[in-house]
């Protein structure tokens, strides 16, 4: 580690390692910009030019001025020199090498305005690219500060006393009390209230809280008094995920930074060597004198320079993740970013996505032998174990009838994509979908008109059944979420070809969700694996795609769209680590909020590469032309860079999605 360090030392740089649990104080220690020390020696620098100039002008001794010239090269060189000579001895010459050589042959030359000028406004440049990197990771600074350092700890005789969140454990009980921000991740225990959830999610209304509620770091309790269990240590909660999935992200190299990567490592070492040429050849072989040609040879150095090719990229990558973050949005880097804003087609899940995942029991028919309740009493025996939200809703609908779930239950089996099966109280039931009864041979004739009206008005039919018939029908809506339909119109709006809903549910529930949604296309009765085989079939056709899913149950098929969006995954460690982008919160617009951005951050990165380049071209022509100067290659050089900047950082500011 410590050697490590010592070489990010000798490039003129800094570095430290940061625990976990220290993560959030060293954090909250870092240097501001302006108080940076290449930023104080550029503004050194800045002070020598300066009375350099006012000498040079305003005074008979030129020599002092000279002086002072100097003064500034060496205090706004100095880092740059160190860098320059670093990546000189480990054969990979970077711009620093560029402006080094540039500076020293100015002043052999005579040249020291220029030589000053050079290196002053090359440090304007890399202190201006500081400040921005600096600005757009202020969005995880505020995060980092949402948190409170300190919690009200409940001890186990009730005193109640103040401890840092560091000496928090898990099973620990903190008093929450209303108006204040919630320290660490943890379950309600007592208490009701409801919570700002914004910082977390996005979302700004708030969550209502009561016991065995979850609630997360950094959001805002708001009337109630609560009482919180701890669930996570601080290292572990969801807002220290986020930022460090956020921070990790804006590290990451896009594919259009690894290719401006690859063109400077080849394109300075071509320029330096055409430099020697320009600045020998001609003097040796043409008789002519050195002092121009060599002049020439700076020039093209300065001009040459990539540092707005270079910065391009990083600065609108950077830029929007920060303003993604802000919006309860993880863009998991670069690459997922770019690939986002290539994006032609989008696959959505139903459950949970496009519905609120949250089924209930709407009707229930009896077919033979039993009444209502004792149905309700067998189902909801067999879904007491079942975390899938069909399961769920009978569950919930034998406690709102205030049925007791005392019977015994014996060779439980889950049937994936179907269903489950057991023995209640002896008797052997099955529960599940239409396929699961037909695989079993049961006689559906009799039933098929009222399944196929439940179906048609868009439910999900489960039936109960014995070995060879059907003991009753149950029908279950999931209700679809209110924002959808203007959730997928914005996709269109944001250039969207092709929307398409994939579901394990029957084609009829399918197609009622499909049309009141607004989606063009829907297939029905997936298994898992067909939802995968699917969205390779939407890849081959439209090549990028996406698959916006709950990030648990739609893993496979996340895992093989271009880009995988899960929703609703605050608190939820597995959809967080799995998904290229994950949305805190359940917004379904903020699907076509990162489209679009990714779509703005291409347009701005292909600008700004073009720019550089465009720029570049021109003042070698003028170099060669014997037009361009020192002062105008500096200008040029720096003046790109400032431009190049302040285009990517436009996407710090938040758009309507656009095409």
């Amino acid at each position: 580690m410590e050697e490590i360090l010592h070489v990010l030392k000798e490039t003129g740089h800094e570095g430290r390692f940061i625990g976990s649990k220290d993560s959030k104080k060293e954090k909250s220690k870092e240097i501001a910009w302006y108080r940076d020390k290449k930023t104080m020696m550029t503004f050194i620098s800045g002070v020598f030019i300066a009375i350099g100039f006012a000498f040079y002008f305003l005074s008979q001794h030129k020599e002092v001025s000279t002086l002072f010239f100097a003064l500034s090269m060496v205090s706004g060189g100095y880092y740059i020199a160190k860098s320059g000579l670093y990546a000189a001895r480990s054969l990979s010459l970077d711009m620093n090498f560029l402006m080094l050589v540039a500076a020293i042959g100015a002043a052999f030359l005579g040249e020291w305005s220029e030589g000053a000028a050079v290196v002053f406004l090359f440090s304007v440049g890399n202190t201006l690219q500081v400040y921005t990197m600096d600005k757009t990771r202020k969005s995880i600074a505020q995060l980092m500060e949402l948190a409170p350092n300190e919690a009200l700890l409940k001890t186990t005789d009730g005193e109640e006393i103040i401890v840092p969140v560091e000496e928090l454990s898990i099973g620990d009980m903190i008093i929450i009390k209303p108006g204040e921000k919630i320290p660490i991740d943890g379950m309600v225990y007592k208490g009701y209230s409801f919570v700002n959830q914004a910082p977390i999610t996005g979302e700004s209304i708030p969550v209502e809280k009561k016991e065995g509620k979850e609630v997360f770091a950094g959001t805002i309790n708001q009337q109630g008094l609560l009482e919180v269990e701890v669930t996570k240590l601080v290292e572990d909660t969801t807002l220290s995920k986020i930022m460090n999935m956020v921070e990790e992200a804006q590290a990451q190299k896009a594919p259009s930074q690894q290719f401006v990567d690859r063109f400077a490592k080849y394109y300075t070492p071509i320029v330096v060597i055409l430099a020697i040429i320009i600045g020998t050849i001609p003097p040796l072989f043409w008789g002519v004198e050195f002092a121009p040609w060599i002049k020439k040879a700076l020039i093209l150095l300065v001009i040459s320079c990539p540092c707005a090719l270079v910065i391009s990229t990083p600065v609108s990558i950077v830029s929007a993740i920060g303003n993604a973050s802000r919006e309860g949005i993880l863009i998991k880097g670069g690459i997922h970013l770019e690939e986002t804003g290539k994006i032609k087609a989008i696959a959505f899940d139903k459950t949970g996505t496009l519905t609120v995942g949250k089924p209930s029991v709407v009707d229930i028919d009896i077919v033979e032998g039993y009444d209502k309740k004792q149905l309700i009493k067998i189902a909801a025996t067999l879904e007491k174990a079942s975390e899938h939200p069909i399961g769920i809703a009978i569950v919930e609908k034998a406690v709102l009838e205030a049925i007791p779930l005392d019977l015994p239950l014996d060779e439980f089996q889950a049937l994936i994509g179907k269903g489950v099966k057991g023995k209640v109280n002896g008797t052997n039931y099955c529960l599940g979908n239409v396929r699961l009864f037909v695989e079993q041979s049961i006689d559906l004739k009799n039933l098929q008109d009222k399944i196929d009206k439940y179906q048609k008005e868009g439910k999900t039919v489960v039936l109960l059944g014995q070995e060879k018939k059907v003991t009753g029908i149950f029908a279950v809506a999931d209700e679809i979420r209110n924002i959808s339909k203007e959730a997928v119109e914005a996709l269109k709006q944001a250039g969207i070809e092709k929307t398409v809903m994939l579901t394990g549910d029957h084609p009829n529930t399918a197609k009622a969700v499909a049309e009141a949604t607004g989606i063009q296309e829907y297939k029905a009765q997936l298994l898992p694996e067909d939802k995968l085989q699917a969205v390779r079939e939407l890849v081959e056709k439209h090549g990028k795609v996406a698959m916006v899913g709950d990030g648990i149950n739609d893993t496979p098929a996340l895992a093989t769209a271009s880009v995988g969006i899960a929703m609703g995954v605050a608190g939820t460690d597995a959809a967080l680590e799995t998904a290229d982008i994950a949305l805190m919160g359940d917004d379904l617009n903020k699907v076509a909020y990162t489209i679009a951005l990714s779509r703005r951050t291409l347009r701005i990165i292909r600008q700004n590469i073009t720019f550089s380049i465009v720029v570049k071209i021109i003042f070698l022509i003028l170099t060669f032309m014997g037009v361009a100067n020192l002062w105008m290659a500096v200008f040029a050089d720096t003046g790109a860079s400032i431009i190049v900047i302040l285009n990517g950082m436009r996407l710090l500011k938040n758009r309507k999605p656009t095409k």
